[in-house]
């Protein structure tokens, strides 16, 4: 049985008695001062912050006394004593006025839930009062997948809501209508505040004539370096938006497993002993499936714009016109060697750092060596494995030490990592003896030895 019945106060212009003049009703206060409620509080002592917030609401520095209440839309106790709690619980029952006693549901005839504020949308989650704790965790789990532009998208339809009433008198009609913008570009464009775009997907006639053949959306998301845990709020929430998604083979199983459950899934990455989907053939199979109304999300390992060829797949959207969003992931760098406990740079180690694609061409490794002399800058070769003997071999050759520290980062940030060190003398015959598995990174510098200092 449903013992509380969610119900969600006007308290515009309305007063709220607040008795108790400590931490407790400050939170309380703070909170109902949001929804435009005039605020009457009484306690014998009152925080200085109390009545700086409070300065044009009513203030009584006194003890509580019941003939302060009779007009109130509610009541809310909040003082460290369980006598005078239960008090203002009973004289407010006793004329029929809600009242809420802080951390005392049985004196209560309402309780406060937790609240996901993306105003105008509230969402709010309770448990009874039985499990505070279950209630915050379940509200953060909403957070997650609501991002901040909601609240645009709700004020956008809000206030629209007269002018497509009259365009559309039939109910049924607005309500298809509303359901076909939220799942087109329009509500993206609502969310991102781009109204004259997104008024175009609720009024336009012609744009939505044939819903079938308008055209979807591309989401180039960065996946990290492998760790779901490191994915943005923003990558969560595209994740399960969209209804295609293409992977990279450095996109892992575990992050995956955070994508939409009926999305379908597409490989376009490259394996060893399969054929490789070459960045042409990606590009032109976004755009092939935006046109076909879908929302697709092209998830890339790390960073797209760090070696992602992220610049690539929207440039062919933007030639066709293609609504497209960039989310920037943990490029595989900064995680890995966060993980690793490996600072980049370091006011007395290393004062720049550079990041280098070290994957072999036509067998080669062609970089331009006499740059990457500087004892005090930190190199980080992305896809170098392969290339590692020439790597190590260059370095040396064109100048730096010996001993100059290296790191090998294999499968960075997952359970799986695992760290080889050596020099750039050693680190080939380690990594022949060791057999390190790939995706790994490849740090060059003195920062390695800093965790170990």
């Amino acid at each position: 049985m449903m013992r509380y019945l969610p119900l969600h106060f006007d308290l515009k212009d309305r007063t709220v008695l607040v008795v108790g003049g400590g931490e407790l009703a400050r939170r309380k206060i703070a909170l109902v001062l949001k929804t435009g409620a005039r605020v009457e509080l009484i306690a014998p002592e009152i925080k200085p912050e109390l009545l700086e917030i409070l300065k044009g609401h009513r203030i009584h520095q006194r003890k509580y006394e019941a003939d302060i209440m009779g007009t109130q839309a509610l009541v809310i106790a909040a003082t460290d004593s369980s006598a005078v709690n239960a008090d203002v619980s009973r004289d407010a029952r006793s004329i029929g006025i809600p009242v809420n006693v802080v951390d005392a549901p049985d004196l209560s005839t309402v309780i406060f839930p937790a609240i996901i504020d993306r105003d105008p949308m509230v969402i709010s989650v309770g448990s009874a009062a039985s499990s505070p704790v279950m209630t915050r965790y379940i509200r953060q789990l909403i957070e997650q997948h609501l991002p901040d532009g909601l609240s645009r998208v709700a004020s956008f339809l809000g206030s629209r809501r007269d002018r497509l009433k009259a365009a559309m008198p039939d109910i049924e009609q607005r309500r298809r209508r509303t359901e076909f913008f939220v799942e087109s570009p329009g509500y993206t464009a609502a969310e991102n505040g781009d109204e004259e775009t997104a008024e175009r997907y609720l009024f336009d006639a012609e744009t939505v004539a044939d819903e079938a053949m308008t055209t979807g959306e591309v989401y180039v998301v960065g996946a990290g370096p492998g760790n779901p845990d490191l994915l943005t709020l923003r990558a969560l929430q595209l994740m399960q938006r969209a209804n295609i998604v293409l992977y990279d083979n450095l996109v892992s199983p575990a992050v995956l497993d955070r994508v939409r459950r009926d999305a379908t899934l597409e490989f376009v990455g490259k394996r060893s002993g399969y054929k490789s989907t070459s960045q042409e053939d990606i590009n032109d199979l976004l755009v092939r499936l935006a046109k076909e109304g879908n929302r697709v999300l092209r998830l890339k390992g790390g960073d797209p714009f760090i070696f992602g060829r992220g610049g690539e797949e929207i440039t062919a959207l933007i030639h066709n016109e293609i609504h497209f969003e960039v989310v920037p992931g943990i490029t595989a760098a900064t995680g890995c060697a966060a993980y690793a406990g490996i600072p980049l740079t370091h006011r007395d180690l290393s004062q720049s750092v550079r990041f280098v694609t070290g994957h072999p061409k036509d067998g080669k490794v062609n970089l331009p060596w006499t740059e990457f002399v500087h004892e005090q800058e930190t190199i980080v070769f992305y896809m170098g494995l392969g290339g590692l003997a020439t790597i190590c071999q260059q370095l040396i050759s064109h100048g730096r030490r010996h001993e100059t520290p290296v790191a090998i980062i294999s499968k960075g940030t997952t359970p799986d990592q695992r760290v080889l060190k050596g020099t750039l003398e050693t680190m080939p015959g380690l990594v022949a003896r060791t057999q390190i598995q790939s995706p790994t990174l490849i740090i060059v510098g003195d920062v390695i030895n800093f965790a170990g200092a």
